[in-house]
């Protein structure tokens, strides 16, 4: 009767965890015991009839494989468009060595934002009052201790790319009354400790600058 008794007590102590267990242990298992892949049947995610254990494998490394897929076909577009992003920035270092003045300087950012780099709306703001600049849209001159620049107080004085929606003082400093309704902006300090200024880029798109997202080039 004990004899009897032993058997099933060790069964009933047997679960699923120490199966999943001894299987990761002994990978070699079904090489050892290979009819059971072919008996063991699994039910299909679809409904369909039940299929075998190494069908679903195949269906489980396939998925897999494409999963892989995908994130290499986005890891190759983001190449792609570093790539092409390091091309115009590039092209517009050149194009700035070759102007002749500030205002000149001034002129071709403007220019090259808005068509190589397709700013929905710029912003240079510069911390002087030089004489030889005249302010535009694109163009602002002001002192770095005008109360104006309040809202902009934390920015400046960490002196470090930021990426998102701006507040609503800062907005109406930058765009003002504009008919684009700018959805998120990149801003960039000039020089050390933005001694110079700052370049604000703004996007239509609420996600083109994304806080969570690579400021490498900005910062360049």
């Amino acid at each position: 009767m004990n004899s009897l008794k032993q058997p099933q007590a060790a069964l009933a102590e047997i679960d699923e965890d120490g199966i999943a267990a001894y299987l990761k242990a002994n990978p070699d298992f079904f090489e050892r015991h290979r009819q059971l892949l072919e008996e063991l049947r699994l039910p299909h995610n679809t409904g369909r009839a039940a299929v075998s254990l190494v069908e679903r494998q195949v269906s489980v490394l396939r998925h897999k494989n494409l999963q892989l897929e995908r994130k290499l076909r986005d890891l190759v577009e983001v190449a792609r468009s570093n790539d092409e992003l390091a091309g115009r920035i590039h092209e517009l270092a050149l194009k700035l060595m070759h102007c002749r003045d500030r205002a000149a300087v001034i002129a071709c950012l403007e220019k090259e934002l808005r068509l190589s780099f397709r700013a929905d709306r710029a912003v240079l703001v510069l911390f002087t009052d030089a004489a030889d600049l005249d302010q535009t849209r694109f163009l602002r001159l002001i002192a770095r201790e005008d109360p104006a620049l309040a809202p902009f107080k934390t920015f400046l004085e960490s002196a470090r790319t930021r990426c998102g929606r701006v507040r609503d003082a800062q907005y109406r400093f930058l765009f003002g009354d504009d008919d684009v309704e700018i959805g998120s902006v990149a801003l960039l300090p000039l020089g050390a400790d933005a001694s110079l200024g700052f370049l604000a880029i703004g996007s239509r798109d609420a996600d083109h600058f994304h806080p969570g997202k690579s400021i490498d080039f900005l910062d360049r």
